[in-house]
């Protein structure tokens, strides 16, 4: 009995510890599995917000300064003017009595374009002359006159002061005769003027006349009645902008485009310039000149100007992109060997389509972001297309 009572015991003691070893390894076990979660979730919050701080870093494509511009082809509006051109008014006023040349009539100096009746004007010739001619007889008297007095005088028979006076009365005479003569020329003159003629050998480019029609040489009212052109030679005008002023010299060639002629180009020489910058439009002058033997260039036609400007070898071309317009003018975001961001001002020169030159603030080692967001600032750091961003090591997934 006492021996099935120690048996019992026994069997209790080491179902126990059983037991007891069961619950300490499992204990141990979720101490293990906590331990290991635990661990593993540190890491994933660790990986997480290394992500996030990587993904929080902007990559960008940066981009090199070149050296060297490409020839530019400056194009502008510019305007076709005769060599000499004039507009032919009327010096005396009548009427329209013929007009012998019409539009597009090749002219020489001195024919005739019309003529003006003038019957006003004929007739104060007319009484010019009869005054004219009884100034001559009355200055012909007074000399007859002042001789018998001057005769008289030598034998006392008139004083001497009445003689005088005949000779005074005598050169009053010739005075008169002098002016009514200069009246005379005067309105001989303006008789030449009842025809209108060509000034230069030319073309007509506009009659505004017509047969009977009423014309008037009153200064400041009276319409001009032709306009000449001499065409044999042609000045074309195109206002350069500022910016390119410096790149236009007396001698080089300008190509030129006319809508009327789409597949034919017409070659024009700089002749001269204004030598100043107008301050309305901020554009220097120019006047190309070229031959017009051919005739296809008009007065008064639009023309595109095409000037082929010279390369800049050491002009700065950066993307269009890579500029930043801010209050305080261009700007350029570089990126320095810390892989930050650096904002620089620069000047800008010509624009060239998807590039611009820059004038100034640029090196050719500078690391350009070809394309920088408005919101770049100073000192963000940027990751590099192709690579990491500095200071960061690449993230663990």
């Amino acid at each position: 009995m006492h021996d099935n009572v120690t048996k019992s015991v026994k069997t209790r003691g080491r179902l126990a510890r059983k037991v007891l070893w069961r619950l300490l390894l499992v204990a141990v076990a979720a101490a293990v599995l906590a331990f290991f979660g635990i661990t593993s979730r540190e890491k994933q919050e660790s990986d997480l917000a290394r992500l996030t701080q990587d993904e929080a870093v902007p990559t960008v494509d940066l981009v090199n300064p070149e050296r060297g511009t490409a020839a530019q082809h400056l194009v502008l509006p510019g305007e076709v003017q005769a060599w000499y051109s004039a507009p032919i008014y009327a010096r005396v006023s009548g009427y329209v009595k013929m007009w012998y040349k019409d539009i597009g009539a090749k002219v020489k100096a001195g024919d005739v374009l019309a003529e003006i009746d003038t019957p006003d004007l004929d007739q104060q010739y007319e009484q010019a002359k009869g005054e004219l001619a009884k100034a001559k007889a009355d200055e012909a008297l007074a000399e007859l006159t002042a001789k018998r007095w001057q005769a008289m005088r030598a034998t006392d028979a008139v004083s001497q002061q009445t003689a005088d006076e005949k000779v005074g009365d005598y050169n009053a005479k010739k005075a008169e005769v002098a002016a009514a003569a200069a009246n005379v020329a005067r309105l001989q003159a303006l008789e030449g003027f009842k025809k209108i003629v060509a000034p230069f050998d030319g073309v007509v480019t506009a009659r505004k006349i017509d047969v009977g029609a009423l014309v008037n040489s009153t200064p400041g009212n009276a319409p001009d009645l032709f306009d000449v052109a001499d065409v044999h030679e042609m000045r074309i005008y195109v206002d350069v902008p500022q910016a390119f002023s410096a790149e236009i010299h007396l001698g080089m060639t300008a190509e030129l485009k006319l809508p009327q002629f789409p597949n034919q180009l017409f070659v024009a020489k700089v002749a001269t310039t204004s030598d100043a910058i107008s301050q309305h439009s901020r554009s220097l002058l120019v006047e190309l000149r070229r031959n017009n033997k051919d005739g296809l260039l008009q007065p008064g036609a639009f023309v595109e100007v095409d000037f082929n400007l010279p390369p800049d070898p050491n002009a700065l071309r950066i993307p269009a992109s890579a500029l930043i317009f801010r209050r305080t003018g261009p700007e350029v975001a570089t990126v320095n060997s810390d892989d930050k961001v650096v904002l620089k001002p620069v000047v800008v020169g010509r624009d060239l389509g998807t590039e611009v030159e820059i004038k100034s603030g640029l090196s050719p080692q500078d690391r350009l972001i070809r394309s920088p967001s408005d919101s770049v600032a100073d000192g963000e750091r940027v990751r590099i297309a192709g690579g990491t961003a500095a200071g960061l090591e690449p993230s663990a997934h």
